[in-house]
């Protein structure tokens, strides 16, 4: 999900429409018809063409004909599980709802998109030879499928020099279709397809030939080509943008193969990329039969949620068929921080990326004419602005006119207020548009630059022309304010912005990213996990960069994910036998809880505090540690059954979404022994027990003792407090202990648990909050 384009998720919901008795029923059924996705679960049938077949014939038996069922038809769902999308009247889907082996029937949905030195940054440098990337040949027998808005195939980051043939469990290829053909697939880019009858059949004024986007794989937006380039792009050395990121763009996994999934697509009238569900869900279908090995999917909805086995959130439902088919999937946790609960994508099976700032500072000298120097932040190459009147436009108490220092209404101001000045502004908005408003109003009423107060963490773009507008935050502002209002003919100078990296600048998970618990299972710990994703330099299309070479910085969760996504590329080539659980689990359970210097990360938002799980899950990404964990928490079909149960799903929805007869057991297991890399407590009364099971990936002969450090005012007792791997056991269990002295309902306390044998620290998140009030109010 794009973090600085606004997009607009569009529900689509079946309409009925009262018509006058003359019409006729046929003219009826064309004006009622919608997308509907019809889920049937795990397929019955191994042959696709079976599959299909059966579609067919379900629709023919609702809709009476045979060319009524194949012009219904939009997608047949035939690899990874079964289902199809049809055009259908709300008393067709009402119909067909109720025939036995169908599981859910839901109008098609639509989702939004959600986006150097990443990986020097997280220690995955080629100098080292004896490093996670030259241990796997830099990711050369992964594929990852990325599912997004297309790709632009002549970016230098797609080039296959040096790669070998193309791994032999690869089935899929390249689709042909508007300025994209099988000749722009290389040993890099392997596979190329395109989805948009679900986004056709809910937008029938799309015009495709007029509109500006491509009906192929080929990307117009840009974010697909980005996010490809972070996850598995090629080496590209010697690039700049705007003079401050300098230096070589690569992917995590520089020689795994991509496969793009294009589901996302402009609509011009609206502007705004819409990807509809119905799309999404073939996409991962296609992608499961071509032999992807992890996806990588930076789309996602917003809060409230759907539950995980409900099909109307497309990308869980397919995720979980896909993770059964042994492929990681990898989603943003979305844009909506620095709020609560507002993290998407949280099903247990899917991994969740919250996105983090690297070490790198645009840093902005402003003097002030007292003499005092404030950094701010700006992407500002143009030549210095020396001292110049510096004004804040607000009514001076003795005026009529109409003034204003907010940054989104400064037009509203006479030309002569801004006409040769520096213009101090505030915003409580979190979004470039705001600062590009400003720039756009302060230049065209004639003044030379912009100083833009606002909440710290948020991304830095430059701003339209090159021209002067700085950041800053809010407490700068008013140090700002006050020297204007105190200073009788009050100036200021800009200089050139410098890019600074390394240690002196702190890494913080960004304002945008967003947050936990889980709105959906508060037990489930979401986000999983953390990467850069703040002002990410990598390739884009060449209609909409701003420089020659094809590469811009873009920010939000969209740019983390397919950093993750890297990563997991990189531990498959190595693993090719780790589930995705063990994956997950090994990435997680090895994070910095600290940036790679060894300072503590914040969270930044209102106020910036120090970053907690909910925050960054299990911290910032540690590649090289996440190589070699010691120590999994695996967890396989039968886990997630139980999951299901314990979190009261209907049996019925469970059998049909894992493909066989699922009976719950009475009393249900509890919740908390779902064996997640982390312990999430968030209704803790006196005292809980809860079983977690490690297996021994390490050193087949190891010893394992744990170390605890509870939550403030909890007692964490661990049994055995040794675990003792060798030839005959591979997998041991352990039962945590939780009891608690508060006496009142509490926010969540952080602590943790780690299982080492002096070589691996094997550490996971213990978060505990007391729900004393509703239990006394459920006991009387």
């Amino acid at each position: 999900m794009r973090n600085y384009r606004t997009s607009i998720v569009v529900v689509v919901l079946s309409l009925v429409i009262f018509l006058n008795v003359q019409r006729s029923f046929v003219a009826q059924a064309i004006v009622e018809r919608k997308v509907h996705i019809v889920y049937l679960g795990e397929k019955q049938h191994d042959d696709p063409e079976f599959v299909t077949e059966s579609h067919h014939q379900m629709l023919w038996s609702l809709l009476g004909s045979k060319e009524d069922a194949h012009e219904s038809l939009v997608y047949s769902y035939r690899h990874g599980f079964s289902g199809f999308a049809a055009k259908l009247t709300k008393s067709q889907a009402k119909k067909i709802a109720d025939v036995p082996e169908v599981v859910h029937v839901i109008p098609d949905s639509f989702y939004k998109l959600k986006t150097t030195r990443t990986w020097d940054y997280l220690g995955l440098s080629a100098a080292n030879p004896k490093n996670l990337l030259n241990e796997t040949n830099m990711g050369a027998q992964s594929i990852i499928g990325v599912i997004d808005t297309g790709v632009w195939p002549e970016s230098e980051v797609f080039n296959d020099h040096g790669i070998g043939p193309v791994p032999s469990h690869w089935k899929g290829g390249c689709e042909s279709g508007e300025a994209f053909n099988s000749s722009h697939c290389n040993k890099k880019l392997i596979g190329a397809k395109y989805f948009i009858n679900g986004f056709l059949s809910e937008n029938e004024s799309f015009n495709s030939t007029e509109s500006l986007d491509f009906i192929s794989p080929r990307d117009l937006d840009g974010h697909g080509t980005h996010v490809s380039t972070i996850a598995g792009g090629s080496y590209v050395p010697n690039i700049s943008y705007k003079g401050l990121a300098e230096g070589t763009v690569r992917g995590g996994a520089s020689r795994a193969r991509i496969a793009m999934y294009k589901v996302c697509w402009y609509l011009d009238d609206e502007d705004i990329t819409s990807c509809s569900s119905a799309d999404i869900l073939k996409a991962m279908d296609e992608a499961m039969h071509d032999g992807v090995d992890v996806l990588s999917i930076s789309l996602g909805s917003d809060v409230p949620m759907y539950g995980e086995t409900d099909i109307r959130d497309g990308i869980t439902t397919g995720a979980f068929h896909a993770v059964l088919k042994g492929i990681t999937v990898v989603c943003a946790g979305g844009n909506s921080g620095p709020e609560a609960q507002t993290v998407t994508n949280t099903a247990p099976w899917i991994v969740t990326v919250a996105a983090t700032t690297l070490d790198r500072s645009f840093a902005t000298p402003i003097t002030l004419g007292n003499n005092k120097v404030i950094l701010g932040q700006a992407m500002y190459t143009g030549p210095e602005v020396g001292f110049t009147s510096l004004v804040y436009p607000e009514n001076p108490g003795n005026s009529n006119a109409n003034f204003s220092g907010t940054c989104e209404e400064l037009s509203v101001n006479s030309n002569l207020t801004m006409v040769g000045k520096v213009v101090l502004c505030f915003t409580p908005s979190p979004y470039s548009a705001s600062a590009s408003s400003a720039a756009r109003s302060v230049k065209k009423a004639g003044g030379l630059g912009v100083i833009i107060a606002r909440q710290p963490g948020y991304a830095i773009r430059p701003c339209p022309d090159d021209f002067p507008c700085v950041a800053v935050d809010w407490e700068l502002g008013t140090d700002i304010l006050l020297y204007i209002r105190s200073s009788g003919l009050p100036v200021v100078k800009i200089k050139t912005s410098r890019t600074l990296i390394g240690q002196p600048v702190g890494t913080k998970v960004a304002t945008f990213s967003s947050r936990g618990p889980n709105s959906i299972a508060a037990a489930i710990l979401k986000p999983d996990i953390a990467a850069p994703g703040v002002s990410i330099l990598a390739a884009t299309t060449t209609n909409t960069t701003f420089n020659d070479q094809g590469f811009i910085m873009m920010s939000g969760t969209s740019m983390a994910t397919p950093a993750i996504s890297g990563v997991v590329a990189l531990l498959k080539a190595l693993h090719r036998d780790w589930s995705p659980a063990a994956i997950r689990s090994a990435i997680v359970t090895t994070a910095w809880r600290t940036d790679p210097f060894g300072e503590q990360i914040f969270a930044e938002g209102s106020p910036r505090k120090l970053a907690d799980p909910f925050d960054y899950g299990g911290g910032l990404v540690n590649p090289e540690k996440a190589a070699k964990p010691g120590l999994v928490y695996d967890l396989g079909l039968e886990d997630y059954v139980l999951y299901m149960c314990s979190a009261g799903y209907n049996e019925s929805s469970i059998s049909q979404l894992v493909g066989k007869a699922t009976i719950c057991s009475n009393p249900k297991l509890s919740i908390l022994d779902f064996n997640l890399p982390s312990i999430t407590i968030p209704n803790l009364k006196d005292e809980v027990t809860l079983t977690r099971t490690l297996t021994n990936v390490g050193p087949l002969d190891s010893v394992y003792r744990v170390v605890v450090e509870p939550p403030l005012g909890f007692q964490v007792t661990v049994e055995p407090k040794t675990l003792v791997f060798n030839s005959q056991t591979k997998r041991v269990s352990f039962k945590v202990r939780i009891s608690t002295t508060h006496k009142i309902n509490t926010g969540y306390y952080f602590g943790s648990l780690t299982w080492s044998d002096s070589v691996h620290n094997v550490t996971i998140h213990v978060s505990v909050r007391t729900q004393i009030l509703q239990n006394y109010y459920d006991e009387n």
